[in-house]
């Protein structure tokens, strides 16, 4: 049986943290076996509220490459390409704008969400909110239909941008005729990791982040500071391991020693200070597979590059077969 067109897409805003990893980037390393699986670093949308600072978009291009190399994703399998480097998904996203409202676009709930957050930024006049922010979901269905993505992973938060995909393919079909594949959401298991500080969302913004390129003594300051059970006053003060951030990431780690760490800090034997020093090294233990790839790609800047190179032609070549049909049912394609 064929492979599905499987396909996601990251900003490139900065490194891969924690939350990255055991939210998305792990399950994208599994997918990459079952499907013909593309991994869109989305420049274009990432310059959606970075317009004022490409150079910040420019420089983590890269670095993001490399991190997504390094959790295991292989380019024999993935696509990976650049978003800005596909001009097919550009003229798509033209086309689609006409199918779709300003107000069904502002009726979006994940588009709601996140203007409410700008507008916290910067005002109820909503001066943050411009023409390529309010319409990025028009431009994602662009970037789902144009490999004629049939699987998309997502969280629940993201359905919405699913379904607007959905109605612009149905819309554009029973317009032109049956020419785009309409997708599916794929919907992971995993629920948003928490940072630090003990905030539902760890999150570049937020300060509250483990990156997967941390070195040993910055995963050390960081999980020295994390929050643990308030109400544990003394050291040998008896604790609640379900609201301790430091337990959460032993979890998370599947610390071997998860029952022990448990118990101790229920009846009081353990301290907060030793409960950190063993995560900070079973942490570190957990991420220096990671850190040596890192390591092996960033002094290797010209396989990271190649691999870029190559992905991007490999996507643009299958976004031009799309695009062929799609003008055709369009009407302009007038020399082909």
């Amino acid at each position: 049986m064929e492979k599905k067109n499987i396909l996601t897409g990251i900003r490139p805003t900065g490194r891969l943290h924690l939350g990255h990893y055991f939210g998305a980037t792990r399950n994208w390393v599994a997918l990459q076996d079952k499907y013909n699986t593309y991994i869109e670093i989305a420049d274009v949308q990432a310059l959606t509220d970075n317009f004022d600072n490409p150079e910040k978009v420019r420089k983590s291009v890269k670095k993001l490459a490399i991190d997504l190399l390094s959790v295991g994703l292989d380019p024999e399998k993935a696509t990976i390409y650049i978003q800005s480097m596909i001009p097919e998904i550009a003229e798509l996203t033209v086309y689609y704008s006409n199918l779709v409202t300003i107000a069904r676009l502002e009726r979006n709930p994940t588009v709601k969400t996140e203007i409410k957050q700008k507008k916290e930024l910067f005002g109820d006049k909503g001066e943050g909110i411009t023409y390529g922010f309010l319409g990025y979901p028009v431009s994602q269905a662009a970037d789902i239909t144009a490999f004629d993505g049939e699987l998309v992973p997502v969280g629940e938060d993201q359905l919405p941008l699913i379904e607007q995909c959905r109605e612009i393919v149905r819309k554009f079909n029973n317009i032109y005729g049956q020419t785009l594949k309409e997708p599916d959401a794929y919907l992971s298991e995993t629920k948003r990791i928490k940072g630090l500080d003990g905030n539902e969302k760890m999150g570049k913004s937020l300060g509250n982040a483990i990156y997967l390129c941390d070195d040993e003594e910055t995963v050390r300051q960081k999980i020295m500071s994390a929050i643990t059970d308030p109400n544990k006053i003394k050291k040998d003060d008896p604790a609640n391991p379900d609201i301790c951030m430091v337990y959460y990431y032993h979890k998370l780690i599947k610390n071997d020693n998860l029952e022990t760490v448990c118990q101790e800090c229920k009846n009081g034997t353990r301290g907060c200070v030793n409960c950190k020093k063993e995560l900070i090294a079973k942490m570190n233990e957990f991420l220096k597979p990671v850190h040596e790839k890192i390591n092996y790609y960033e002094t290797h800047p010209e396989i990271v590059d190649n691999i870029l190179r190559d992905g991007t032609a490999r996507a643009k070549k299958r976004a031009e077969e799309t695009m062929k049909k799609v003008r055709k049912s369009l009407n302009i394609d007038y020399f082909e």
